[in-house]
């Protein structure tokens, strides 16, 4: 009996570490398929691409693509800015991947003062540009020696000037065009005291002045509707596009021309068209 006991002991001991064994090899099976599950199922990486863009429209546009984005394995991240100095200084120094808050115009003389070689990627909008009053409701009942103020940054500021010169306030030299400075104004029949101002100051001064001619994201960032409050408007067909800037080592990239494609899409579109009725106006 004590023989016959020891055999049995001998034999669960044997059977206990045979199960043991299979569950060992079960366990390692069962890690192995989630592995190679894991590897087929993983994620695409995603590109992080850091844009700076004036908060009206351009913050409002990007805000509305970031979904679309996001599903093309791109994240937007936004930096608003309430300046046009910044946006391109920081992405020259690669703080910034892009921006969003020009027109072609301001970065060629930007890029000439300042020696930098930032490129357009992608036309998106135009702003029509505006002349707004708190004092007059029509041009004709500006004053003699009515202050004016205009954009102190020289292409902006030879878009206000050309602007007034079609609206009959001034004449300009002839074939300045939207490059003419105060210099070149030939005729001010009505004698305005015309005074450069910074873009951005231009809203917070306009009670302080009779005519202030407004770049439309700082309107439309002051409250004021362009197609409605404007004196008198550029029309659709301003060569003023806005753009999408990038440097030249990462306007090719992968990431940079999806957010293109995005900016200039038919759902991006339809966003401009429902939401700034006209002072907005896409340019594809």
């Amino acid at each position: 009996m004590k023989k016959t006991s020891y055999i049995v002991v001998a034999m669960m001991l044997m059977l206990a570490l045979a199960a043991c064994g299979q569950d060992k090899n079960a366990g390692n099976n069962k890690n192995g398929a989630e592995v190679n599950q894991g590897a087929g199922a993983e994620a695409p990486s995603e590109v992080t691409l850091k844009i700076g863009a004036s908060p009206k429209p351009h913050a409002e546009m990007l805000k509305f693509i970031q979904p679309m984005l996001k599903e093309q394995g791109v994240n937007l991240e936004i930096l608003e800015f309430n300046d046009y100095v910044q946006p391109n200084t920081q992405l020259f120094e690669k703080q910034i991947d892009a921006n969003f808050f020009q027109h072609m115009p301001y970065l060629e003389q930007f890029n000439k003062d300042k020696g930098y070689d930032l490129v357009s990627v992608a036309g998106v909008h135009i702003e029509p540009f505006g002349a707004y009053s708190k004092k007059v409701t029509k041009i004709e009942d500006l004053k003699d020696g009515a202050k004016v103020v205009i954009p102190n940054d020289p292409s902006n500021g030879g878009r206000a000037l050309a602007l007034m010169a079609a609206n009959g306030l001034l004449t300009l030299k002839e074939g300045v065009g939207v490059s003419g400075t105060v210099a070149d104004i030939t005729e001010n029949p009505k004698k305005l005291k015309i005074q450069e101002v910074e873009a951005a100051t231009l809203p917070r001064v306009l009670g302080e002045v009779d005519l202030a001619l407004i770049n439309t994201n700082y309107a439309l960032e002051a409250g004021l509707v362009p197609t409605k409050d404007a004196l008198f408007i550029e029309g659709s067909d301003s060569p003023y596009v806005n753009i999408l800037v990038a440097r030249p080592d990462n306007k090719d990239s992968e990431a940079m021309q999806k957010l293109a494609a995005a900016l200039r899409s038919p759902e991006m579109k339809k966003f401009i068209e429902d939401n700034y009725k006209g002072a907005t106006v896409p340019a594809f």
